[in-house]
């Protein structure tokens, strides 16, 4: 664990807490609030399938865990980081469906966060996985077909 890794975890975690505990309102017709829903269960559903298959290379650092391995495969076929889109898909249906702007706000910073963190992460795995570099070229970072 270094220096980083705490700072991208705590960032996130500040993050995390301030979306808990903020709410700035704003109208949202019942249409919108339903599709808000329904993005939140489908990245609720995308964070668990994804930590199911990290199993035992899951971390909350960015740097890789010692003996942990490369997945390719499922959900990481797709994205090499299904974890981060499954939490700004649920963070942003919730907001939506909480109607608040603030949380939107906050969305907004973690997938900026996540743009860092993530790259910062990959520096670390292609000096870990020799077949890294492939895989980065296989695959979208975060968000798929882009």
């Amino acid at each position: 664990m270094t220096k980083k890794d705490v700072v991208y975890v705590g960032t996130q975690l500040a993050l995390f807490i301030l979306y808990a505990f903020c709410n700035g309102s704003i109208v949202v017709g019942y249409e919108l609030r339903s599709v808000g829903l329904g993005m939140s269960t489908v990245g609720l559903l995308i964070i668990l399938i994804s930590i199911l298959q990290l199993n035992k290379s899951l971390r909350p650092f960015p740097s890789p865990k010692e003996g942990g391995e490369l997945i390719t495969t499922g959900l990481y076929s797709v994205v090499r980081h299904p974890i981060y889109l499954g939490i700004i898909i649920l963070f942003s249906g919730y907001s939506i469906f909480s109607a608040s702007w603030i949380r939107l706000v906050v969305t907004v910073l973690l997938a900026l966060l996540f743009d860092f963190k993530s790259k910062y992460e990959e520096d670390l795995l292609v000096q870990k996985f020799s077949s890294y570099k492939t895989y980065q070229k296989s695959t979208n970072r975060i968000i798929p077909f882009i």
